[in-house]
């Protein structure tokens, strides 16, 4: 991709299934990684791996998230850290709430305030959110999570509209259903979660789930100068499950 090498990229959750698989495909373009997760371990490993620095905080603390950040001049935001508990709305209890809006509406909204000053003073800067195809079509037992995540396609546009004349690009990528932990939660265990998993399958055109190896790549073209004229837009990666114009 053009435009990546040498580039500072911040990816959140970068400790995750998906969020380390980012941060593989920076690191082959040449691009420095900054790896930020709560989980030290996870966040020094994939550092490891991909020759970047770790930055331990949580992105709902915006102390702890700007103090991180003070030092680093970013080029490229990725918001992907990511947290659900599946539940029917009626049984979640409002306290549960918070953890939900910290991770997947508050913590992007603190990386955005922190990170976007110094696009503006640059003139340039790239950012991808990934949200999901549960804020776009809905997902049963993701409501609080369907609206956080609704929240973001809805911030990014606005947002992308009040920068886009200082050449910042703000864009977001859905996965559809990918294997990573909180799928594999949801699935459960055994032969139930196993007829679960099988309807889901025949349910994707493409007849399987996703894999984290199947979104980097739009990641890094939305992050390229070869995407410079494309902000505001909202693009799922499902194997075709979603086909939301």
């Amino acid at each position: 991709m053009k435009g990546l090498q040498g580039k500072t990229v911040l990816v959140t959750g970068g400790g995750g299934a998906i969020g380390s698989a980012i941060c593989r495909r920076f690191a082959e373009e040449g691009a420095r990684l900054l790896v930020a997760d709560r989980a030290a371990e996870a966040a020094q490993r994939v550092a490891k791996e991909c020759k970047g620095e770790a930055l331990v905080f949580d992105i709902a603390n915006y102390g702890a998230a700007k103090s991180a950040l003070a030092a680093h001049q970013i080029d490229v935001l990725i918001n992907n850290a990511g947290w659900d508990r599946f539940q029917n709305f009626v049984d979640t209890k409002p306290d549960e709430w918070e953890q939900l809006i910290d991770i997947n509406l508050r913590g992007p909204l603190n990386m955005h305030h922190l990170v976007l000053p110094q696009m503006l003073a640059k003139g340039r800067g790239r950012i991808v959110n990934i949200s999901s195809d549960a804020a776009r079509v809905g997902s049963s037992g993701e409501s609080v999570y369907s609206a956080c995540k609704g929240g973001i396609l809805s911030f990014t546009k606005t947002l992308a509209r009040e920068v886009a004349r200082k050449n910042i690009t703000v864009n977001v990528v859905c996965p559809g259903p990918t294997d990573t932990p909180i799928l594999r939660s949801f699935l459960g265990e055994g032969e139930a979660g196993q007829k679960v998993y099988d309807a889901l399958v025949r349910a994707i055109p493409m007849k399987r789930v996703g894999q984290p190896d199947d979104i980097p790549g739009l990641v890094a073209f939305l992050a390229s100068d070869e995407a410079g004229f494309i902000t505001g837009q909202v693009i799922s990666v499902s194997g075709g499950l979603t086909m939301a114009g």
